[in-house]
């Protein structure tokens, strides 16, 4: 008699908790951002530098909502294009955060030192991740992992864009 094999008796693997998804989020994020800092220049010696940027920047961002889905958050599957989105929408209110933050810098002190624009660059950005991490976490993919608390849940589709006259489950008595 042969034993089960080991994927069908594994049970599934939980979500990481708050802190260690923020470590993820960290690390995925800022090692995305590092990259990217140094695939822009490269990218720009083809096309013109704003064109690089743009292009590396939607990259980037396609590349961290997948890592951000599968590995950050633990959802167990790829995100559809409606969480691609989601994150394209809160990577853009970050963008405008940090933006605005130095912004008001340059109208409160005419001449900033680089020192000051750094700083206040990377406190807005700091907080524009922090607020980016929980509008990803709670609301983007609260979902979440297969957790044993939501293992009795009824299950619902996977796909993001599936109206309800396509699912099967619409059609279920």
């Amino acid at each position: 008699m042969e034993s089960p094999s080991p994927s069908s008796t594994a049970k599934p693997q939980a979500a990481p908790g708050p802190l260690a998804s923020f470590v993820r989020f960290v690390v995925c994020g800022g090692g995305i951002g590092v990259l990217s800092s140094f695939a822009v220049p490269l990218v720009a010696l083809t096309m013109p530098w704003a064109v690089a940027n743009a292009v590396i920047t939607v990259a980037s961002t396609l590349l961290c909502t997948e890592l951000h889905a599968l590995f950050t958050f633990g959802t167990g599957r790829r995100p559809g294009w409606r969480r691609h989105l989601q994150s394209a929408g809160s990577a853009t209110a970050a963008y405008v955060v940090t933006s605005a933050a130095v912004l008001v810098l340059h109208a409160l002190q005419s001449s900033p030192s680089m020192l000051w624009q750094q700083a206040v660059y990377l406190s807005a950005s700091g907080l524009a991740g922090i607020g980016r991490f929980l509008v990803l976490r709670l609301f983007v993919f609260a979902g979440g992992g297969s957790r044993t608390d939501r293992t009795t849940a009824p299950k619902r589709a996977t796909s993001d864009w599936n109206p309800p006259f396509v699912r099967a489950e619409a059609f279920a008595g």
